[in-house]
């Protein structure tokens, strides 16, 4: 397996041109276009690790992928994982990976939504569906988890506030690099801005813009930072310096102190967005961790 040394990574992101979506306006409605005329795929990669079965069902014209552990008795519970990619990108390999993972290593049935992206899903219906697929598997699984990354970060904590008004408290919430404010007003974003070689939030507001639907920005369901924390379960984050997301990161720090709620943050100095999914020394110990914490608590 290839791994990259981490100060390749920054001018890798601008040489490939990953952050065209998201450093100007122009470039996310591009984007959005593109969506349109070719959607991308999402299915997992042929080749997964071995000890691992994927299926998938159709639930309302929504892909819902199973990754169960096959080397392994009865699984110890399950995780629901939201994929990220700022609302407009599809699932990659490098979720998959992580994914694959977490079900072989900590011995735990993964299930991974497909769910619309903008400009046809909305936050409200994606929330309330994730919602659903954690109450199922409850029922089928046990003890299970939320998880996701970037816009799925977002996902899966608006996802538990919800289940906690519901009075269910999950064992733990993972947030990989999460969007929690789509309002982009942190006065500390600008000071990060130069150093993300890959965030923007130019192109982040077209894309929030689309994905609020008719839901107010500061809506819960769409910036899980301005919901009530109090009663939510463990949160477990990881973020990088260098991710103009990490502003928030630090108000839901101090937030999720003030309501007493348990978190836990892994923050890397000179990292940049999601990276405990890229292949790099720094990231695989993240990943690692990832997949080592989840274990613990189920």
């Amino acid at each position: 397996m290839v791994t990259l040394p981490d100060a390749l990574v920054p001018p890798l992101l601008r040489v490939t041109g990953a952050n065209k979506p998201f450093v100007t306006a122009t470039g996310a409605r591009k984007r959005l276009q593109e969506n349109t005329l070719r959607p991308a795929a999402y299915g997992p990669p042929k080749r997964l690790r071995g000890d691992v079965r994927v299926d998938v069902v159709q639930d309302r014209h929504w892909p819902v992928y199973t990754v169960t552990p096959t080397a392994t008795g009865r699984p110890a519970g399950s995780l629901v994982y939201a994929h990220g990619g700022g609302w407009v990108n599809q699932i990659v390999s490098f979720h998959w990976r992580l994914i694959a993972d977490i079900a072989a290593e900590a011995g735990v049935v993964v299930t991974v939504p497909v769910y619309p992206l903008v400009p046809w899903g909305t936050a409200g219906e994606t929330r309330e569906r994730v919602v659903e697929l954690v109450r199922s598997n409850l029922d089928a699984y046990g003890p299970t988890c939320l998880a996701g990354d970037s816009a799925g970060g977002q996902i899966a904590l608006s996802a538990a506030l919800q289940l906690k008004d519901e009075g269910i408290r999950l064992p733990m919430t993972t947030l990989i690099s999460p969007a929690l404010d789509l309002t982009f007003s942190n006065p500390r974003i600008p000071d990060v801005q130069p150093t993300d070689p890959w965030l923007g939030t130019e192109g982040a507001t077209v894309f929030a813009e689309a994905w609020r639907g008719d839901l107010p920005m500061t809506d819960p369901a769409v910036s899980p930072l301005f919901g009530d924390l109090a009663g939510l379960g463990p949160l477990t984050v990881f973020i990088g310096s260098r991710d103009v997301l990490n502003p928030d990161v630090q108000l839901l720090v101090q937030k999720a102190r003030d309501a007493g709620v348990e978190i836990i943050v892994h923050e890397k100095a000179g990292q940049v967005h999601v990276y405990p999914l890229l292949p790099t020394r720094i990231g695989r110990e993240a990943a690692r961790e990832v997949v080592d914490s989840i274990a613990r608590v189920l």
